[in-house]
């Protein structure tokens, strides 16, 4: 049975580019599977930014970013305008030469990460401290920032008034 879908390459000995080119890419995917296993780790892919958390109280932002293993001279904390910057580096470990390492899931390298805030802090409202492997950042909110708050009022949908007209015609 012929196809019934019109196709954009209407004489049969010519090749459908969309369908080669999908053969390539579908290739490609699977010749690099294949390597998957013969990678030092899947997990050297730019794994080196720690996670973060954010959360903001009446009187502040509250920023923790998990940083085991390091101490807080490999780690920068700066105010960029109204960015809070976390730089640092993993550095690695010297001993990996001396094993024959099986498994090695421990990311190495620079990391950058910045937080966008709602206001630009005040020279003194930053506050940095390490504990237990997490660095805990606290901002100040300025008083602007902490006054500022309003409630919205939400009003009801309002009719056309071609259609206000009509009900009350029908009334």
């Amino acid at each position: 049975m012929s196809n019934l879908w019109p196709s954009l390459w209407s004489g049969a000995n010519e090749i459908d580019p969309f369908r080669s080119i999908g053969k390539e890419i579908y290739d490609v995917f699977n010749r690099v599977t294949r390597q998957l296993p013969n990678l030092p780790t899947a997990l050297d892919f730019g794994n080196t930014a720690p996670a973060l958390n954010v959360a903001e109280t009446k009187d502040a932002i509250e920023v923790s970013a998990e940083v085991p293993g390091m101490d807080e001279k490999d780690v920068n904390v700066t105010i960029e305008g109204n960015r809070l910057v976390i730089a640092g580096e993993r550095k690695h470990e010297s001993e990996h030469k001396e094993k024959d390492w099986h498994v090695t899931e421990t990311s190495y390298g620079t990391f950058r990460r910045s937080v966008l805030l709602p206001f630009e802090p005040a020279n003194n409202a930053v506050e940095a401290r390490f504990e237990k492997g997490m660095l805990r950042m606290t901002i100040k909110k300025p008083a602007e920032a902490i006054a500022s708050k309003r409630v919205i009022e939400i009003k009801p949908e309002t009719k056309p008034a071609a259609e206000t007209k009509a009900q009350s015609k029908a009334a």
